[in-house]
């Protein structure tokens, strides 16, 4: 179990670290203004005043569209970040889970598995994966893969032709909440059935109407399918995920 009043949540104001409030009453919630990732003096003060003994680490940038044109930004926040992260929990032994992405994987096959090979096909995955780069260098630490967005379906249309392991952020916030509860390491994937966006969207509210689109009309590459297999979490729930 992580120790009462100890956990420290990057990204604070982001969607899912204003969800995982509930389930860490007592959790130090920062964003950029206290907790910046790119500014190691600021980062080492605050750990040194508030002596967290677990970071999760949910800040990120995370606009996949944007990312494209703003590599610079992928670099110093989800890159070299994370790794600026990465060297102050090993030089404070703090506990490190680090919240990555469904869309390391190049989405040929889906139901991806822990240990299967990792493609990234955009360079917001590529940045994330760079991240998990250093958060593998660290003992202490656990990567969970995952995928969410909010409870209510933000857009007039959703995609017909790529399939998620996608959930509405409150639900998926309990599932990662729980993991980090249970104390485990290494690399985890954490999201629901296999199922196509559109079916993702129709599923949070039945009653909206949702359009339908391909993947095929964006201008940045999406991977196809990257359901995730949860059988590795669902044993540490004695079989449900």
């Amino acid at each position: 179990m992580t120790e009462k009043g100890k956990v420290l949540v990057t990204g604070g104001k982001g969607l899912l670290a204003s969800h995982l409030k509930a389930h860490f009453p007592d959790g130090i919630f920062v964003d950029v203004e206290e907790f910046d990732v790119t500014n190691t003096v600021q980062m080492e003060a605050f750990l040194s005043a508030n002596n967290p003994k677990t970071i999760i680490h949910c800040a990120a940038y995370t606009f996949v569209p944007k990312a494209e044109q703003n590599p610079d930004k992928l670099i110093d926040i989800n890159i070299a970040g994370t790794s600026n992260v990465v060297k102050l929990c090993v030089k404070y032994g703090i506990k490190l889970v680090y919240i990555s992405t469904d869309y390391v994987f190049d989405g040929k096959k889906g139901m991806y598995k822990e240990d299967d090979p990792v493609f990234p096909v955009n360079k917001y995955a590529w940045s994330k994966l760079g991240g998990e780069c250093a958060v593998r260098l660290y003992d202490n630490s656990l990567i969970i893969r995952t995928t969410f967005g909010p409870d209510v379906f933000p857009y007039e249309a959703a995609f017909t032709d790529q399939w998620t392991s996608r959930e509405g952020v409150t639900v998926m916030a309990k599932k990662i909440a729980d993991l980090i509860k249970k104390d485990v390491k290494g690399v985890f994937h954490v999201g629901g059935p296999r199922k196509t966006v559109y079916e993702y969207a129709k599923a949070l509210d039945p009653s909206k109407e949702i359009g339908k689109r391909s993947i095929k009309e964006l201008d940045v590459s999406l991977p196809q399918d990257t359901s995730l297999d949860t059988a590795k979490l669902a044993n540490i729930f004695g079989g449900r995920s």
